[in-house]
């Protein structure tokens, strides 16, 4: 039993009439026969009986016709299904930010302002490779990602202070001085920790974390409101909207790292993917240069 002895048995069943049938089948009559009897032949059982010119099913063909037609109906609708999904991927972009959440999050809202049928869905998981773009980042001495289908920035790290005490003249602090200070973080699974963590392991202690959370506004209020020291990218995570909070330029170790923005090429159509890769580029570069 074959897809064309099904199509043909079933314009058969709903015409019972050979002659039109072929017609509308554009095949000779001699053929839909021929093709009706071979599946009968196959069933073991007769599908259509003679009454008067024209034929009817029987009970066995009425079984089959019940059983099979909404599975043809299902089967033609799958190129327009399969059109539909075509069309909804390419207008949906898969993330993976891993670094400089904020910033990027910031850029979908400001891109959807003008792109409203563009729909974005965002991960943070650094085992999936399923995505159309990803941003991560590394410390700035690792080995160099770029290519031409990505795009590599520094961001300069600051060690965000009280503005009073002894930090109130300060410009500058190596990172050693403040070994035995409490520091606000970013989880430990989050690439920033990591490389914070690297550079207080590079001056010679391990930070003690006086608080942490999964999210980057937590750890900015926490600083702000002067809870703790903590460790402020130049520019991913904004400016500083506290008096009690100054930004101190790392002497030792140089504190610094790069932000990695990639696409992959998964969908027939890229066009959108690409658009909005550059839109972002350019999006950071003004935020890094304003």
């Amino acid at each position: 039993m074959d897809f064309t002895q099904i199509k043909y048995f079933l314009k058969v069943a709903e015409t019972q009439h050979i002659t039109m049938s072929a017609k509308e089948l554009h095949v000779t009559q001699p053929t839909l026969t021929q093709s009706i009897h071979k599946l009968e032949k196959s069933l073991s059982v007769p599908l259509f009986v003679s009454r008067g010119r024209n034929i009817v099913l029987t009970e066995y063909g009425r079984y089959l016709q019940k059983k099979i037609a909404p599975l043809i109906e299902m089967f033609e609708k799958i190129p327009d299904e399969l059109a539909t999904m075509a069309k909804l991927e390419t207008e949906t972009i898969h993330m993976n930010v891993l670094a400089a959440s904020s910033l990027v999050i910031e850029g979908i809202i400001d891109y959807k302002q003008h792109e409203k049928d563009l729909n974005f869905q965002i991960l943070q998981n650094p085992q999936n490779e399923l995505f159309d773009i990803t941003i991560t980042t590394k410390l700035f001495y690792q080995q160099d990602f770029s290519s031409t289908d990505s795009y590599v920035c520094a961001e300069k790290i600051y060690l965000a202070v009280p503005n009073t005490g002894k930090y109130a003249k300060m410009n500058s602090i190596k990172l050693s001085d403040v070994k035995d200070e409490g520091f606000v973080s970013l989880f430990g699974s989050k690439q920033f920790r990591y490389i914070c963590d690297q550079f207080c392991k590079f001056s010679g202690f391990e930070p003690k974390i006086i608080f942490e959370s999964d999210n980057a506004s937590d750890v900015k209020n926490m600083i702000a409101a002067n809870l703790g020291i903590g460790f402020w990218p130049e520019f991913t995570w904004g400016a500083i909207d506290s008096n009690n909070v100054k930004l101190l330029e790392i002497e030792e170790p140089v504190c610094q790292r790069d932000i990695i923005i990639s696409y992959n090429m998964n969908k027939v159509d890229n066009g959108n993917v690409i658009e909005f890769f550059q839109y972002l580029v350019k999006y950071i570069e003004n935020r890094r240069n304003p």
